[in-house]
């Protein structure tokens, strides 16, 4: 069991090296994959509204969970964050605040029918690999064009950084930001536990923490 206390803390820390790189306003989504809902109702707890998860049927399963645990109040803002299924739209339409990973035209469609005027991020793949999601940088503006003609609120773009040391992530992250400049998008969704002070000194607005919030994924 994760503690609000540990994780307050665990957030203090964090919050701690976000000032320090310069992004003391930047939003935090605490990212709970692989965990239970008392993650999640951990995270409320300590007050961290926003949550993000990967995989349909977890958000489900923790949304669900929530109602047994006396600390969780409130329903956090749910954040959807990994690779999507067009049939796993209609099941968690109802809840997701934000969809983070819309990075093909047949998503949005499904999305914009399923969750009409949602709000969502494009997802782009600065890193060069295709296997984590994300259309390709030379397709980010039709992609953004498309989800707008769709009826989607489009707030900004995501990207997950290229792996290794954090400064390998600083030239995706800096084409990220100069795309969501270039098409007059504010919400920067970049940078993780590793590499967040590379991906604020970039211009992130928002970063998915899990492991500096959670300790290690259970396995």
């Amino acid at each position: 069991m994760i503690s609000a206390a540990e994780v307050a803390e665990r957030l203090g820390a964090l919050r701690d090296r976000l000032s320090r790189a310069g992004g003391g306003q930047v939003q935090v989504v605490a990212v709970t994959k692989g965990f239970g809902p008392d993650a999640v109702a951990a995270a409320i707890e300590a007050g961290l509204a926003d949550v993000g998860e990967n995989y349909a049927q977890e958000l489900l399963a923790k949304a669900g969970g929530l109602s047994h645990q006396p600390e969780a109040a409130l329903q956090p803002r749910w954040h959807f964050i990994g690779q999507l299924q067009r049939n796993k739209i209609r099941k968690i339409a109802s809840l997701v605040h934000l969809w983070q990973s819309v990075d093909r035209p047949e998503l949005a469609a499904e999305i914009a029918r399923r969750a009409p005027g949602a709000r969502v991020l494009v997802q782009v793949d600065i890193a060069g690999m295709g296997g984590r999601g994300g259309c390709a940088p030379e397709d980010t503006a039709g992609l953004v064009q498309h989800c707008r003609d769709a009826g989607l609120d489009v707030a900004g773009l995501m990207a997950v950084g290229a792996p290794g040391p954090p400064e390998e992530a600083r030239p995706g992250f800096r084409l990220l930001a100069s795309q969501a400049q270039d098409l007059g998008l504010a919400e920067l969704s970049m940078g993780m536990t590793d590499d967040m002070e590379v991906a604020v000194e970039e211009g992130a607005t928002m970063v998915r923490v899990g492991t500096a919030l959670f300790g290690p994924r259970p396995s």
